[in-house]
């Protein structure tokens, strides 16, 4: 019987588990895509789903929970301002999971989990402002 087994472990604690989440969703909700294991993904994938389902509610207690799992206030910000708009007519199914061949070093399975009807603009966009920001500083 497999009572009580409801989530994956990955082999690690409740509190690694809770922050290696914490920033994976964080990490998803920035970049709209990210290229990580197949375990991990499937399970990220139930966490973003809830917290989208918060974005689309929008209100201060829904803000409250949201903020209590993402580490950074700019997620939640953009979970609210533009995620939670942007699925407002979707009835679930708000992220995907790709396969994505094995790593090089242990192979292990590796996974593209990516939202769907994501903004292609928006994977590196922070890292190009910031080093685009960084140049002009130095000009």
């Amino acid at each position: 019987m497999r009572h009580g087994n409801g989530y994956r472990k990955l082999n690690r604690t409740h509190e690694h588990r809770k922050a290696l989440f914490a920033n994976m969703s964080g990490s998803l909700i920035e970049h709209e895509q990210i290229k990580t294991t197949v375990p991990k993904a499937k399970e990220l994938k139930r966490i973003m789903d809830k917290l989208i389902t918060l974005g689309k509610r929008g209100d201060l207690h829904a803000r409250r929970q949201a903020s209590s799992q993402l580490k950074e206030e700019q997620y939640v910000a953009k979970l609210f301002d533009i995620l939670g708009p942007r699925y407002k007519e979707r009835q679930g199914g708000y992220t995907r999971v790709l396969k994505a061949g094995f790593r090089y070093g242990d192979m292990a399975p590796m996974a593209i989990i990516e939202l769907v009807d994501r903004d292609p603009a928006a994977k590196g966009a922070a890292d190009k402002a910031r080093v685009a920001a960084e140049d002009a500083a130095e000009e």
